[in-house]
């Protein structure tokens, strides 16, 4: 079954949204006490789409690297993956998750936080330090659902 995709969030929105937070994140990540790796991984999903409608793969709108991809000392790409789908599963953010409902977690959970689930805007990252994780996906989330508003708003103009 093909799953019926967000009206206003698309590949498109998810992909501008993350244009819009990155002058942010990577004035950010030039300090090191934010995180020293130098490099990130942002995930961005279907805010429609959940465990019980589509696979986690099939949920994903847009996925974006920072710093090359060749010189990372970790797999950035597998944690904010990892760090998306246990928001997208559980729509709760990942240190609300760890810190607070830990009899959540399932046996194969990532055991690092930098997720959000911002009303069911849920973002992954990875590659800084927890909490700064958590806060460059929330700042997407929020760009993801400001941008959606303003499509919303538009269409209902035309109609």
């Amino acid at each position: 079954m093909t799953p019926v995709h967000s009206q206003y969030v698309d590949r498109t929105l998810a992909e501008r949204a993350v244009d819009m937070a990155r002058p942010l994140i990577e004035e950010a990540m030039r300090n090191p006490a934010y995180g020293d790796s130098g490099f990130l991984h942002i995930v961005v999903m279907d805010p429609v789409l959940t465990p019980a409608n589509a696979s986690f793969e099939q949920a994903i709108l847009f996925e974006h690297s920072i710093g090359d991809r060749a010189r990372w000392d970790a797999d950035y790409q597998a944690f904010a993956r990892a760090k998306a789908r246990l928001s997208w599963r559980l729509r709760l953010d990942g240190h609300v998750v760890h810190a607070l409902q830990p009899y959540l977690l399932q046996p194969d959970d990532v055991s690092a936080w930098g997720s959000v689930a911002l009303n069911d805007i849920v973002v992954g990252v990875s590659g800084a330090f927890p909490s700064f994780d958590e806060l460059y996906a929330t700042v997407v989330a929020a760009c993801v659902r400001g941008l959606a508003k303003a499509r919303a708003a538009e269409a209902m103009k035309q109609a």
